[in-house]
C-alpha cells in the first residue's frame, strides 16, 4: 500500500460529470471548554464509480486533476438506499 491519506465522507452533491462534493465530518473536542465540537469540510473528488448522493465514500488524495479537484474515489463504503416517495414535498 502507498502512503497517500485516505479519508471517509459522504457524497452531497453529484451534479458534474465525473466529479462529486464530498463532505468530511470530523468530531473532536475543544482544547480548552472540553466540548464535544464538530467539524465538516466539502472537497470535490474525481468520481468513475457513479456515486450517489447519500452514498459513504473512502476517497484518497492524488495529484492535483483541476482547480478544485485533488481526491479520487476510491470505493465505496456503504450505499444509499432511497425510495420513490422521498424527496422535495415532505
Amino acid at each position: 500500500m502507498n502512503n497517500r491519506r485516505r479519508i471517509i465522507g459522504v457524497v452531497t452533491s453529484n451534479k458534474m460529470t465525473k466529479t462529486v462534493v464530498v463532505e468530511i465530518t470530523r468530531k473532536f473536542s475543544h482544547p480548552l471548554y472540553k466540548k464535544v465540537v464538530f467539524a465538516s469540510k466539502r472537497v470535490k473528488a474525481h468520481d468513475e464509480i457513479g456515486c450517489q448522493i447519500g452514498d459513504e465514500v473512502q476517497i484518497v488524495e492524488t495529484k492535483p486533476m483541476s482547480r478544485d479537484k485533488r481526491w479520487a474515489v476510491e470505493a465505496v463504503i456503504k450505499r444509499e438506499t432511497r425510495t420513490a416517495d422521498q424527496g422535495v414535498g415532505e
